[in-house]
């Protein structure tokens, strides 16, 4: 009684250690759990780089391309079609693009996309004998100056190639806003 009634006093006020133990079910909740969650990222991660990665790259600036010469650039704005080196992603082609180019009251060449500034048409110059010497869009009379400034309709002003002129060529570059107006 010595032996045992000295440990039962000593452990009389004491509650009992409950051990925590896992479950078969519990280690298979986890286990599989883990693995699934680690398989659904092994697999998401590509994909959110492919979606990302593009976004985080820096934008390439266009290249120079040869329009026309120079002598034939008059006054009067002239539609001159080029094609441009376009890489997207695997997909090699070379669009047609367009360019009115002419003479600026200062003597200077510049080029003028044609795509309107409303909903994305095409624009002609004196496309319309009710507005003479402007450039005009056909589907919902937007029109522009000689400078590209909207006049009505359209937003904003036709955007503008940076342009420069080498041995005797007129040379288009990157599309931006346009800095006339």
């Amino acid at each position: 009684m010595n032996d045992h009634s000295n440990q039962e006093s000593q452990h009389h006020g004491e509650k009992p250690v409950a051990r925590r133990e896992m479950s078969r079910r519990q280690f298979l909740n986890y286990t599989l759990g883990g693995a699934g969650a680690f398989m659904g990222a092994g697999m998401l991660v590509p994909m959110i780089r492919f979606a990302v990665d593009p976004v985080l790259q820096p934008k390439a600036q266009a290249q120079w391309v040869k329009v026309v010469e120079e002598s034939k650039v008059t006054n009067e704005p002239k539609s001159f079609k080029f094609k441009v080196h376009q890489v997207d992603g695997w997909y090699e082609s070379e669009p047609e693009l367009e360019a009115w180019i002419s003479k600026g009251t200062d003597g200077k060449v510049f080029a003028l996309n044609p795509t309107c500034k409303h909903l994305g048409c095409t624009v002609n110059w004196n496309g319309s004998p009710e507005y003479k010497d402007q450039y005009y869009c056909p589907c919902h009379g937007a029109h522009y100056t000689a400078d590209g400034k909207n006049l009505a309709v359209a937003p904003l002003p036709l955007d503008e190639y940076e342009v420069k002129i080498e041995q005797g060529f007129v040379y288009l570059g990157q599309l931006g806003p346009n800095k006339r107006v």
